[in-house]
């Protein structure tokens, strides 16, 4: 190197400085998991509505020795792994806590069986109990004869498009010619299981406009493309 000019022997030093600094960073973490003021004592959890927080830092799987310095990305693949969950992140609370971040799937209804069971928006199963989610008030949602995916997704569909309209559901089944028929107090609306997002508006926007003319209805039948027909008496369905 004494032969080197001198840019170039600064160029070397530069980047063998640069290469110590990152080995050291990356082994810096490894040597801090078995430091014990690093230990985690605390666990925080965002995001938990519906979910046990117990089943949700039993998911993360910590050993009682575990650090702050673990391995962050496991551990969100692990609470992931968990029924109920959409998605989720562990973030690093130094110096002795872990942040679970985490999604919860969307619940879509209530189907009646042995009791009441929560199910998403494929008609699976969801691991909430209805009576104690949404932080102890109870799951507020409709409730489905069967966890068909046409009938729940239906519902899911009305929930993304009007919330208010979703909430005034009280129940859903399918109906003749596998379409789905949805109960909203004593009036009821029909719709096929491959109804659109243009579709549900186009019921919203009937159901308002009738109601500013104060023009009484039982039933809105928006299975034909373009259309919502408006009946005094519900229609016989197989």
């Amino acid at each position: 190197m004494t032969g080197w000019p001198r840019w170039r022997r600064r160029a070397l030093l530069g980047v063998m400085s640069l290469a110590l600094l990152a080995l050291g960073w990356l082994a810096t973490p490894l040597v801090l998991r078995h430091v014990a003021f690093f230990r985690v004592r605390q666990i925080e959890l965002l995001g938990v509505r519906n979910l046990s927080p117990d089943a949700v830092i039993a998911a993360l799987r910590l050993p009682d020795e575990a650090s702050v310095f673990s391995d962050t990305r496991m551990l969100a693949d692990r609470v992931r792994g968990l029924a109920g969950v959409a998605d989720a992140r562990v973030v690093r609370r130094l110096p002795a806590a872990l942040r679970v971040e985490l999604k919860e799937v969307e619940p879509a209804a209530l189907v009646a069986g042995r009791g009441l069971v929560v199910v998403d928006a494929a008609g699976r199963p969801l691991p909430f109990d209805p009576a104690r989610a949404a932080g102890g008030g109870g799951l507020d949602l409709p409730i489905a004869t069967t966890a068909d995916s046409g009938v729940v997704g239906v519902l899911a569909l009305i929930r993304s498009v009007d919330a208010a309209l979703f909430q005034a559901i009280s129940g859903a089944r399918g109906y003749a010619r596998g379409d789905v028929l949805v109960e909203i107090g004593a009036r009821r609306v029909l719709l096929g299981r491959d109804a659109g997002p243009e579709v549900i508006r186009g019921v919203v926007q009937v159901a308002q406009d009738l109601a500013a003319k104060g023009r009484p209805y039982r039933e809105l039948d928006a299975r034909f493309a373009g259309q919502v027909v408006v009946r005094r008496k519900p229609s016989a369905g197989a």
